[in-house]
């Protein structure tokens, strides 16, 4: 018992801090420490923060991101009502999940989906701490289950960029160093189905740089790309193309050795410029930038407002382009975008061609 009061003692402590500290100190916050009744020493502690390091990589960066900030907010949101987030109490989160779903001041409502995610950040703060969370209780599960029966909406997904499409926004690059960059990235995402994190995260061999997520071959007939992925390592067979303007392949070669790069980060930063890379890896946050800025030059959607236009498009839009666009069996776009079933895979077949099979006819009518 004294143990657990301790803990409690020391959790609760740290709270009132939790709250105002910025991302970086909250994601320090990891619990991986040594037991009590073990004295440290120089061994012990470099293993201290080795596991530290391991723990850092259960999850990417961006969900851990946004689980610091869910949890600060959770912290503000109890302080304000005059209660302690530790322990977790079911009653107080099931309220805290009302008013995120109906909010009684000034702040809009969140969507489903986000309140969603807001629950896995609380309940992976207080893992974190040496909590459960019971999701199943009923203060937490039943507000739930009535907040999506009153609130739910048809997912919004992101527009899939076609053939046509992207054909345009590399034709809207120009050739100089960084040009030749963004075109294999745009055409190398489009055809492997890729993540934008996956995109940036790729190396020339298999160096194993420390942000590695994977590494590319290229061979005579295309590119192997071995990939960690969301679900686990995959490998994803990038063929060469039609011709050279559209092939994905070339692409990478030509950005390969005009950057003389032979080995690490495939896809890094280049000089102001535009003609001299650097070493700096690329952050996923380029990838959706590209594929905004390149939506715009190209003139894909120009029948709606610049403002809709952009929101509809991002990173999930070379995915959902190649599985829109690819006539061939549907298990091989499955293996290519990586997904555990063939249900995630059609989530992500759109087209704009709406009744393309008419079933109303095939059934005599």
């Amino acid at each position: 018992m004294a143990t657990e009061d301790k803990k409690l003692s020391s959790a609760r402590a740290s709270t009132s801090d939790d709250a105002e500290v910025d991302e970086s100190d909250q994601e320090k916050r990891d619990g991986i420490t040594l037991p009590s009744h073990v004295a440290g020493s120089g061994t012990l502690d470099q293993l201290v923060e080795t596991a530290r390091s391991y723990a850092k990589q259960a999850a990417s960066e961006n969900t851990l991101k946004a689980y610091a900030k869910d949890w600060v907010h959770f912290t503000r949101w109890c302080r304000l009502k005059g209660t302690d987030p530790l322990p977790p109490s079911p009653e107080m989160i099931g309220l805290y999940l009302a008013n995120l779903a109906a909010p009684t001041g000034k702040a809009p409502a969140l969507s489903v989906s986000t309140i969603e995610r807001r629950l896995s950040g609380l309940g992976w703060n207080y893992t974190q701490r040496g909590f459960n969370l019971d999701r199943k209780n009923r203060h937490i599960a039943t507000v739930l289950a009535g907040i999506k029966r009153r609130h739910a909406r048809p997912p919004v997904r992101k527009e899939a960029i076609m053939a046509d499409d992207i054909l345009a926004m590399v034709g809207s690059l120009p050739f100089d160093l960084r040009g030749l960059r963004d075109r294999a990235i745009l055409l190398l995402g489009y055809a492997g189905g890729l993540r934008r994190s996956e995109i940036v995260s790729l190396d020339y061999g298999k160096d194993d740089t420390p942000d590695s997520g994977g590494w590319t071959e290229i061979l005579n007939d295309g590119a192997l790309l071995t990939l960690n992925a969301k679900n686990g390592w995959r490998e994803v067979e990038i063929g060469r193309g039609s011709s050279d303007q559209t092939c994905p392949v070339h692409a990478l070669e030509n950005w390969l050795h005009f950057s003389k790069i032979d080995f690490g980060p495939i896809f890094v930063r280049t000089s102001r410029d535009g003609k001299k890379p650097l070493e700096a890896r690329l952050t996923d946050k380029h990838v959706a930038r590209l594929i905004k800025q390149t939506v715009q030059s190209a003139g894909i959607r120009s029948d709606l407002p610049e403002e809709d236009r952009m929101a509809l498009f991002s990173g999930h839009s070379l995915r959902a382009g190649l599985a829109s666009s690819a006539e061939v069996d549907e298990r091989f776009v499955q293996k290519q975008l990586g997904h555990a079933s063939a249900e995630m895979t059609r989530l992500y077949q759109r087209r704009r061609d709406r009744f393309r099979v008419n079933l109303t006819k095939a059934a005599g009518l």
